[in-house]
């Protein structure tokens, strides 16, 4: 199994799809290290010489922020808005949707499951 910047890649797949499997590397990003390495998209990941391998792992490692230290930049920039007081930064601390979305209704992926609150009961008068 290739691995590239510390991530075994599916041997299986188009070598466009197994770059995919690098966390901070999507569609585009695949597309454009195998162009600028020349190496064809449709060739199986296996199928890749140890050459190609380290061409593209050099490549990645030269020119992109992948894996941990992304991971970790992601984080300090949510500690910073938080740290700070932002308006993102409380939306973040207390788990709810950051990005202008409504919470009235759904918003359930960052709220987590219903929460039942007891309401009143049928009061006649």
């Amino acid at each position: 199994m290739p691995r590239i910047a510390g991530v075994d890649i599916p041997e299986n797949k188009k070598v466009r799809y197994s770059l995919r499997y690098i966390y901070g590397v999507g569609p585009q990003t695949a597309d454009d290290i195998l162009k600028e390495m020349d190496i064809d998209p449709d060739t199986k990941a296996r199928d890749l010489s140890d050459d190609e391998v380290g061409r593209i792992a050099g490549y990645i490692d030269a020119n992109l922020i992948v894996e941990g230290s992304l991971r970790r930049q992601i984080q300090q920039n949510i500690q910073r808005l938080r740290d700070i007081r932002s308006y993102r930064g409380e939306r973040h601390r207390k788990g709810l949707p950051v990005r202008g979305q409504r919470t009235r209704c759904n918003a359930r992926t960052r709220k987590g499951r219903k929460k039942t609150v007891a309401g009143k009961k049928g009061v006649k008068g």
